[in-house]
C-alpha cells in the first residue's frame, strides 16, 4: 500500500490534494471491470473526487478536490491554467516538426488545438521506470518532449504527437500552474498547503 499523507492533518473542507497517479489507474473511484485499479485504493479522505482526468495509460499529477469552484477555475480553456507533460516519442521530431504544435489549429476528432510551448528534452528524465515497461524496439530511435498546454481534450497530448508523426509512448503530467510532482513518488498524495497552492493558481 503506498504511502499517504496522514488522515489527521486534513481539513473537513476546502481539501486538495496531489495525487502521483501510476500508470494503469483509472482517474475514478468506481470499477468497469473486476480487474480495474482505481482511485479507491489509494487512501483518500471522504468527499474528494478527480479535477480533470489522466488516461489509465498516462501517469503523473492528478489533483482530487472537495471544492467544486476549482473544476472551472483549472479546467476552463478559457482560465489559460497551464498543465506541463512530458511526453516520450517514437522518433526524434526537429524544430520544423513541432512547428505545428506551437502554432495550434491542428485539427483532432473535429476540434482545433490552441497553441502550446513545446520544447524537445535532452536525454531521459529523472522519471521511475514504468510498469509494465515502453515496448523497445532496437530499429526506432525514441526522445522526450515538454509541453505545456493550455486546454486538456481527451487523449489530447497523445493525438497531437501522433498528427505530426511521432506517436506517444509513454505521458507524465508533471505540473499544474506552478505546481510540481516533485518528491511525490507513484502512488503517493499529500495535502496542498498554502503556499503550495499559491503555485496551483497563482
Amino acid at each position: 500500500m503506498p504511502k499517504t499523507a496522514p488522515h489527521a492533518t486534513l481539513a473537513a473542507h476546502g481539501m486538495i490534494l496531489a495525487f502521483n497517479k501510476p500508470y494503469g489507474v483509472l482517474s475514478q473511484f468506481t470499477q468497469e471491470a473486476p480487474h480495474h485499479r482505481t482511485l479507491a485504493e489509494f487512501g483518500f479522505p471522504a468527499g474528494v473526487y478527480p479535477v480533470g482526468r489522466l488516461d489509465a495509460d498516462s501517469e503523473g499529477l492528478l489533483l482530487l478536490s472537495d471544492e467544486k469552484a476549482l473544476v472551472d477555475r483549472l479546467l476552463n480553456p478559457s482560465n489559460r491554467h497551464p498543465r506541463t507533460y512530458w511526453s516520450q516519442v517514437e522518433g526524434v521530431p526537429s524544430a520544423t516538426d513541432l512547428l505545428p504544435l506551437e502554432r495550434g489549429g491542428l485539427s483532432i476528432q473535429g476540434y482545433r488545438t490552441l497553441p502550446c510551448r513545446v520544447r524537445p528534452m535532452h536525454g531521459e528524465p529523472d522519471v521511475p521506470p514504468r510498469n509494465p515497461p515502453v515496448r523497445y524496439r532496437a530499429a526506432i530511435p525514441t526522445s522526450w518532449l515538454e509541453l505545456t498546454l493550455v486546454e486538456g481534450k481527451n487523449r489530447q497530448v497523445r493525438r497531437m504527437t501522433a498528427a505530426i508523426g511521432f506517436p506517444t509512448l509513454r505521458l507524465l503530467r508533471v505540473r499544474i500552474g506552478r505546481f510540481t510532482l516533485s518528491g511525490l513518488e507513484p502512488g503517493a498524495w499529500k495535502e496542498l498547503d498554502s503556499r503550495e497552492r499559491r503555485e496551483l493558481m497563482p
